[in-house]
């Protein structure tokens, strides 16, 4: 996958960013937003942001992160944990990506508690389109605020603004969840089929034959 990475003037950018830190910092928590990807009968895809009535062939999208405290049973330090509650952050990435690769090293090291979205299939390109608007990666994004592609200083002043500590506070313990794919597509269960007819099945009673002249063949109703 092509790794499109926008850039503007330093000016642009400097001005974009000093606006966005401003809303990061007096903005409340934005709900995670979940975008259902519903397959048709007739094999049509359509997307909607309410649930439909049948779950057969529904995928649940989900934005944002929404483990805010603990992974694998590892409480975090409480003030970063207030942190994330209110700005988690949620990286999307995609395989053969080295920019993808720089953010997630940042991230890493600085004890950011994340979690990463992969996307490589055309599912996951459509689902990445309908929360950003565009397909270029690495998407991030702190809250509500979105960040598209990456450059450590951008990175680095949102997180700043977001409040996270600019050293790790992670226990040693703890560990981010596994990247997942973004769409995780649920197949419909394959009907069984019907229980062979066994062959050693009793035969049926053969009815028997009676010697009659004007039916020589036995044939009874």
């Amino acid at each position: 996958m092509r790794n499109t990475i926008h850039r503007s003037s330093p000016k642009a950018r400097a001005a974009r960013l000093s606006l966005c830190a401003a809303v990061l910092l007096f903005a409340g928590h934005t709900p995670a937003q979940t975008v259902y990807r519903v397959v048709g009968p007739d094999g049509k895809i359509s997307f909607s942001d309410k649930p439909p009535v049948s779950s057969a062939n529904v995928v649940g999208i989900t934005g944002k992160s929404t483990d805010t405290g603990t992974s694998g049973g590892v409480a975090l330090p409480f003030e970063l944990r207030q942190v994330v509650s209110k700005y988690p952050v949620t990286l999307y990435t995609s395989s053969n990506c080295a920019p993808c690769g720089s953010g997630r090293a940042l991230l890493t090291s600085r004890g950011i508690p994340f979690t990463e979205k992969m996307v490589n299939t055309p599912e996951d390109v459509d689902a990445l389109q309908r929360i950003s608007g565009e397909s270029s990666l690495p998407f991030l994004t702190i809250g509500g605020q979105q960040i598209k592609g990456y450059a450590e200083w951008e990175w680095t002043q949102f997180l700043n603004a977001a409040g996270y500590p600019q050293s790790s506070v992670l226990p040693a313990s703890y560990h981010n969840p596994a990247a997942a794919p973004l769409v995780a597509v649920q197949k419909p269960a394959t009907p069984a089929k019907p229980d062979a007819v066994r062959s050693d099945a009793p035969a049926l009673p053969s009815s028997p034959r009676v010697n009659n002249p004007a039916n020589p063949a036995g044939i009874q109703f």
